[in-house]
């Protein structure tokens, strides 16, 4: 009798799924206070600028300061506006209602649908890794009409520690059961994709701004896009 035959293995791929920071990367955080630029008047884009610093000071500081000072991304967001309207002396009870609304609502950026569909074309499995709260992912990713394209979403509030902690990054592994050799990690933020590098990922900056060069990622071969459109030629 001869040898029984059996089909040879697949090889496994280079980079079987990619990682996506949510808010700057795929879902633009200034689209908000866009919505509803005229009635902040001239101050707008200060104001929305702000408003993205204070937050995400506002999730390091807690995450500094221990466990016991934890509080969600929503909640972070929340008290960061609260700060820039009083700086800026916005009072409109309604328009600060509507900028809430807007933000859990955000708009993905023009290109972040074709490319997560040329993704998951390629066999590739798509997740976002986020600060935001499971709520807000949902909500976010639903409005933005992506949610079908993303094969999971991973919330911070899984670990109760903001980013860049590395317990955020081991997420991944244990959610996606994959090494983080064999992911991509995706950030439009410097300091995100430097933790990202750290925890073993792929990483890719997107840099929509132009801004220079952080934490020596140029250096240590991270490349750098200028948008999302040409990922998916990236990804073995």
């Amino acid at each position: 009798m001869g040898e029984s035959w059996e089909p040879p293995a697949r090889p496994e791929r280079e980079i079987e799924a990619v990682i996506f920071d949510a808010y700057g990367t795929l879902l633009d955080v200034h689209s908000a206070v866009a919505r509803h630029a005229t009635r902040l008047g001239p101050q707008a884009e200060a104001f929305s600028a702000e408003w993205r610093v204070k937050q995400l000071e506002y999730s390091w500081v807690r995450s500094l300061t221990g466990p016991a000072h934890h509080q969600d991304f929503w909640t972070c967001t929340q008290e960061a506006l609260r700060f820039v309207c009083t700086r800026h002396g916005v009072r409109d009870q309604a328009l600060i209602q509507d900028l809430l609304e807007a933000y859990r609502t955000l708009d993905a950026y023009a290109e972040v649908p074709a490319m997560l569909k040329a993704l998951r074309a390629k066999g590739t499995r798509t997740a976002i890794l986020s600060n935001g709260s499971p709520l807000m992912l949902a909500d976010a990713t639903k409005a933005a009409g992506i949610s079908t394209l993303l094969d999971m979403l991973l919330s911070v509030e899984a670990v109760g520690i903001f980013k860049p902690d590395p317990r955020v990054y081991a997420l991944a592994e244990q959610r996606l059961g994959l090494p983080t050799a064999r992911m991509a990690f995706v950030s439009a933020n410097p300091w995100d994709t430097q933790a990202a590098l750290a925890a073993g990922f792929r990483a890719i900056r997107v840099n929509r701004t132009g801004a220079p060069d952080e934490y020596g990622l140029a250096a240590a071969g991270v490349p750098s896009l200028a948008d999302l459109t040409t990922l998916p030629g990236l990804i073995p």
